[in-house]
């Protein structure tokens, strides 16, 4: 009687095949861990976010904000640089949320994709001030 072991058939279960991870996946969890960080007001550029809330508001056009805007990503078989364009809440230090979102950024990446993450590079591209609107407030003065 034979014995079914690994070894014959070309090793464990788990390291048999390839798994591959799209691009939209990573730039999903990073968007997500830098969305989590204290100080994030929110993710892309006032161009990217005014786009993005009129697109939720047509018809079929999905539901609820986008989790890759403000967020590139190049990934490989083993590891993956991530751009961020953030928005941060006025009085928070700058450089204090840039160290916290990378840190989370870092950790999701590397724990849910499995990829090393060889850069998460910032770009802060504009502070919410607190006189200013939330887009929501925008949206009922306008309908």
């Amino acid at each position: 009687m034979t014995e079914n072991t690994g070894a014959r058939y070309g090793g464990a279960p788990g390291s048999r095949g390839r798994t591959t991870i799209a691009d939209v996946v990573v730039e999903k969890i990073a968007g997500m861990a830098a969305r989590d960080v204290r100080g994030v007001y929110a993710l892309g550029s006032g161009f990217a976010r005014s786009m993005g809330s009129m697109r939720e508001r047509m018809p079929g056009a999905g539901s609820g904000k986008s989790a890759t805007r403000g967020v590139s990503v190049e990934v490989g078989e083993k590891q993956a640089a991530i751009d961020l364009e953030i928005v941060v809440g006025y009085g928070v230090s700058i450089t204090d949320v840039a160290g916290d979102v990378r840190e989370n950024v870092i950790s999701a990446v590397e724990r849910m994709a499995g990829r090393e993450v060889v850069e998460v590079n910032i770009m802060v591209s504009d502070v919410k001030l607190p006189e200013e609107e939330d887009e929501g407030e925008e949206r009922q003065r306008i309908q």
